[in-house]
């Protein structure tokens, strides 16, 4: 793990928490509460860094591009939650947001011996899945030396992909040959070098920053809302409804019946309410305005 002589923050010993085996139950719990307490400010600092990911992002998506997530261990499981999360909740392709994990799928719920040291695989996953000029490669490693992430950025570099790096170790920042570092610097683990804890919660985070904020600027959101959801379940069917029924001041009976002729697409539903034109025409003007809801009803 050491590199240059210097150890990552992610592996170094926490003073506040060497006697931690010793102290009562409702004191380890308030010790874990006031390191998580550090996460959100080392995340907050990295504010521009990460604003300048979703800009990379949003331009490669209007370039028909897609984004892939690469991790190990933690990192990588997190990769593909964030990426598994995003057709439910902004009606998007799986395809346009990916994550990808050292070990393959089986990594996902076990340990997979040795797979983040594997840089040939590394490799191979940029290759397979055709990654291009086109595409945004999000290499993800807590202690920022992780061989299958990096493999896989340099790879990706050589697409011409874009390239963001995301680590909680600040000794290595230099040694990363990325476009954009963000590096939230949440120091040593509760548990020494446990990184699904401060650095699992920080890239959690991050990836929640930087989706939530592209898919806003790609329109999916209007106001606080969710208008490209996919009502999958019986909760997400009820949560269209009630978009509709604010965003146009019909009963709930009425915006569901709406919600059912515009075939549960919400965003269409809003603007046959408003530009009271057919489901097709109502398509036809979010295509015209980029699939932005704002512009499409001038509201």
């Amino acid at each position: 793990m050491k590199k240059h002589g210097l150890l990552p923050a992610t592996e170094k010993a926490n003073s506040r928490t060497k006697n931690i085996d010793r102290l009562t139950t409702s004191q380890v719990v308030k010790l874990i509460n006031a390191e998580d307490r550090l996460v959100a400010p080392a995340v907050g600092k990295e504010y521009k860094q990460i604003a300048a990911a979703v800009d990379m992002i949003v331009e490669r998506f209007k370039r028909n591009g897609r984004l892939f997530y690469v991790g190990a261990g933690t990192s990588g499981r997190l990769g593909v939650l964030d990426a598994s999360e995003c057709p439910p909740t902004f009606g998007v392709t799986p395809k346009l947001v990916q994550g990808i994990i050292a070990g393959g799928k089986r990594a996902l719920v076990r340990a997979i011996e040795g797979a983040e040291d594997k840089t040939n695989d590394g490799v191979a996953a940029i290759n397979k899945n055709k990654i291009s000029a086109k595409d945004v490669v999000v290499g993800i490693a807590a202690c920022g030396l992780t061989p299958f992430v990096r493999a896989s950025l340099k790879e990706a570099m050589k697409k011409g992909a874009g390239t963001i790096f995301i680590t909680c170790a600040p000794e290595f920042v230099k040694d990363i040959t990325a476009q954009i570092i963000i590096n939230p610097v949440v120091g040593p683990e509760v548990i020494t070098g446990s990184t699904r804890m401060k650095a699992g919660t920080a890239t959690k985070l991050v990836l929640n920053t930087l989706t939530t904020t592209v898919m806003i600027k790609m329109g999916k959101v209007y106001g606080n809302l969710m208008v490209d959801l996919k009502a999958t379940n019986n909760k997400l069917r009820d949560r269209s409804v009630r978009i509709v029924s604010r965003l146009t001041g019909l009963s709930r009976t009425k915006a569901g019946n709406l919600l059912r002729q515009a075939k549960g697409k919400v965003k269409a539903a809003i603007v046959m309410r408003y530009r009271k034109v057919n489901l097709k025409q109502a398509e036809n003007i979010l295509n015209k305005y980029g699939e932005s809801l704002r512009k499409a009803i001038g509201k």
